[in-house]
């Protein structure tokens, strides 16, 4: 039987070998708790708009958010609140980049781009963390959930428009020129 720690390890190990110098990963870890990551491979992320995000989930509320998500995504997720307007991170095939079609809401980081991903530990803020992380090798969202977990929140957003809420329309479109190292918020 496997203990907690014992499939954390298994996990952290999966993660690292994401990289040609698995070392190099275990090292940021240790001393900055998040090391970058290349996407593409292993895995690659969606970027989601935290605004977007909590209308969805219809709250802001870490814990709620949490919940929400591990249900309705059902894989691994990060959280970074130091990207403009906070960012959530969902994990999905290394492929998915390729044939994503929803590049205009939340992009889809794959090949060539570099995610700051929080040690297996660092499930609470501050920095970047996990929102829901893996719980085993593997441990990836499925993009059809992403698709409509984001058309939730914008549908949401919209009617929150009309209603008079100024300036949630303007959030709702993930920024086209973000650099290459996403998450990279260390503190």
């Amino acid at each position: 039987m496997f203990t907690q720690e014992a499939l954390d390890g298994v996990i952290s190990e999966w993660l690292a070998r994401s990289d040609p110098s698995p070392k190099r990963i275990r090292r940021e870890w240790a001393t900055q708790g998040v090391a970058l990551l290349p996407l593409g491979q292993r895995f690659a992320a969606v970027r989601m708009p935290a605004p977007i995000v909590h209308a969805a989930v219809q709250s802001q509320d870490r814990d709620r958010v949490a919940v929400a998500l591990g249900e309705s995504l059902g894989g691994s997720i990060i959280h970074d609140r130091l990207v403009t307007g906070g960012m959530y991170y969902a994990l999905v095939q290394g492929h998915a980049a390729l044939a994503w079609a929803y590049q205009s809401v939340a992009t889809c980081l794959g090949y060539g781009t570099y995610l700051g991903v929080p040690r297996i530990d660092r499930q609470e803020p501050p920095g970047t963390y996990w929102v829901v992380p893996p719980r085993y090798e593997g441990d990836l969202c499925a993009p059809r959930a992403i698709t409509a977990l984001l058309q939730d929140g914008r549908t949401r957003l919209a009617r929150q428009d009309e209603g008079g809420c100024a300036g949630v329309s303007a959030i709702t479109e993930a920024p086209t020129d973000v650099p290459s190292a996403e998450g990279t918020g260390l503190s």
